[in-house]
């Protein structure tokens, strides 16, 4: 499923001052979570008077709606960053790299979707949908260095993993992760596709992106000329939990393994608690803002009744064999998690610029 057709869900938003107007720019304007800030943008109503939609050559030109308007992608040049307030970067990590301090130097504030600026100078790694649960919200620097979005599995994780902490203590975590193909943005997604057409009608599988068969397939590693691999991305939510959950945070051990889907996380959390918690009161728990749990007449969460939704989808139930044991089954949407925290760092960080006028 494609960013562009799931159904818009209206996410709760905070209001800016009347009278302040920024520009932004999307680099990476035409990938998947690019036109996913797009969109959110949009509906939270980010006080935007300029988007400029920023991309390599491959899709110059390409014309891609903004609320009611429409634009074009334009290139990336130095240029396009004069007066611009904040700029996403939502392509790959090598172009973060290229641009962002072009960005930096013409005033922007730097927000980071794609994990390619973790390392830099001053980088945060945010989420303010945890930062909310721990009470403790970041306050805004004059001069932030590239705020990096966690990533959503991090997110999801830390926000269900001290909801958990309320009710009792955490003995040990469990984790396993399923990788959508849209992770590899929509080259992973075509390549999925083509390697199921092509299965089903015996013919040989492009594999240019994962290296390895994923159609129809269950796999935790993928072949050697794939970038990034699985098990790097696997170390790259334990990092970014680790940094946004904070240090008194049980620590979870975590298998990441890629899933012959299109769309959307599902993970499955065994905690084993210090002393036996009942699963209604886990429940009540572990739901709320952000996370819904699913009622005994609803569909179970699962990758496609979580696409277009701004929550967690979620399950709860005691471990046959343990008593101190709870599972959570957990389903949401990686796109539009990552633009969601990425707006909302935006918002946060308005305070860093000059007020009531455009740039």
């Amino acid at each position: 499923m494609s960013s562009s057709s799931k159904p818009a869900i209206s996410v709760p938003h905070a209001t800016s001052p009347r009278g302040n107007q920024y520009r932004i720019a999307i680099v990476g304007a035409a990938s998947l979570k690019g036109k996913e800030v797009a969109d959110m943008l949009n509906e939270r109503n980010f006080p935007a008077v300029d988007v400029r939609l920023l991309d390599d050559d491959e899709s110059l030109g390409q014309l891609e709606a903004i609320g009611d308007e429409i634009s074009f992608i334009q290139s990336v040049r130095a240029e396009q960053f004069d007066n611009v307030d904040f700029t996403f970067f939502a392509a790959d990590g090598a172009s973060a790299q290229r641009n962002w301090r072009t960005a930096r130097d013409a005033g922007s504030t730097i927000i980071d979707l794609s994990a390619g600026l973790e390392d830099e100078s001053g980088a945060t790694v945010r989420s303010l949908w945890v930062e909310r649960e721990r009470g403790q919200v970041q306050p805004p620097e004059l001069q932030p260095g590239p705020c990096v979005t966690a990533h959503p599995a991090a997110v999801v994780l830390a926000l269900l993993l001290l909801r958990a902490s309320s009710v009792g203590s955490v003995r040990r975590v469990v984790v396993t992760l399923f990788e959508p193909a849209s992770e590899h943005g929509q080259k992973g997604m075509d390549e999925l596709h083509q390697q199921t057409v092509n299965l089903l009608s015996f013919q040989p599988l492009p594999k240019d992106v994962f290296d390895a068969q994923v159609a129809f397939n269950l796999i935790g590693s993928y072949g050697q000329k794939s970038q990034p691999s699985l098990g790097s991305v696997e170390k790259r939510v334990l990092r970014h939990y680790q940094r946004i959950a904070g240090e008194n945070a049980p620590q979870p051990s975590l298998l990441l393994l890629q899933a012959p889907v299109f769309h959307g996380y599902a993970m499955a959390v065994f905690l084993e608690m210090e002393q036996p918690v009942d699963c209604g009161q886990l429940s009540l728990a572990v739901s709320g803002e952000h996370a819904t749990i699913a009622g005994a007449e609803e569909e179970a969460p699962n990758n496609v009744n979580a696409a277009g939704q701004a929550a967690v989808l979620l399950s709860v139930k005691g471990d046959v064999n343990n008593t101190n044991g709870v599972w959570l089954w957990a389903a949401f949407d990686n796109l539009r998690i990552s633009a969601i925290s990425a707006v909302e760092s935006a918002e946060s960080l308005i305070a860093t610029r000059p007020i009531g006028k455009i740039q």
